[in-house]
């Protein structure tokens, strides 16, 4: 009998121990051309439930995702370093007239309103949304009366009964209370332009949020 139960044991504690490394097999995760390959590495033990590792896995996605670009939906501030608003915006202004192209960067090819901010960012390796809907929760908000330039600009889409982020701009002048703002549009100037908010854009104004600190205090 002792012989039957030590063999028992024995098997028991075989079947754990393959358990346990299908288990840690689960939590090596394979992504798209864009990320390279992954494994969880940052765990001291193997979770234990599914659950667990579902968390893991989604967990480690986003912070593959973030690290891969120089910016992230996951943004929620805005580090802008010793980069000044002037500089932003003399980029930005090289810019102007780069044609409007949706989803796209690249200035070689043009940019949609979004990639013209991320492009103008990244140019000082300031990270940023991709996004222009995924700058709703971004920074603080300030009112319009005491934009400055540098502060960036958001709009609903062109359908202004959906009052969500759809266009954005960074605001480039405000000089007796009239703003101008410099974005990528694909309206009739179709490409990059500076624009004053006029009553058609006032319409479709959300908010500002602020981003350099140096325009505080000023």
């Amino acid at each position: 009998m002792r012989v039957l139960l030590v063999i028992f044991l024995l098997v028991a504690f075989v079947s754990c121990l393959q358990d346990k490394s299908r288990l840690s097999e689960m939590t090596s995760i394979e992504d798209d051309s864009t990320v390279t390959n992954h494994t969880l590495s940052n765990t001291t033990s193997t979770p234990d439930t599914a659950k667990e590792i579902d968390a893991l896995i989604n967990n480690t996605t986003v912070q593959k995702i973030e690290a891969h670009y120089n910016y992230s939906d996951a943004v929620k501030t805005i580090k802008t370093g010793n980069t000044t608003p002037a500089e932003l915006i003399a980029y930005a202004n090289t810019l102007t007239g780069t044609p409007y192209k949706y989803g796209s960067i690249d200035p070689n090819v043009g940019f949609d309103c979004s990639g013209f901010i991320t492009n103008v960012f990244n140019h000082f390796n300031i990270g940023v949304p991709r996004s222009s809907i995924d700058f709703t929760h971004v920074q603080r908000e300030i009112p319009l009366p005491e934009a400055k330039p540098g502060d960036l600009i958001l709009f609903t889409g062109t359908d202004s009964t959906r009052r969500e982020v759809g266009h954005m701009g960074i605001i480039v002048s405000n000089e007796n209370n009239q703003y101008s703002f410099i974005h990528s549009t694909s309206g009739k100037q179709y490409g990059v332009t500076i624009t004053p908010l006029n009553q058609y854009y006032m319409g479709r104004f959300l908010k500002v949020i602020r981003v350099f600190k140096q325009n505080d205090g000023k």
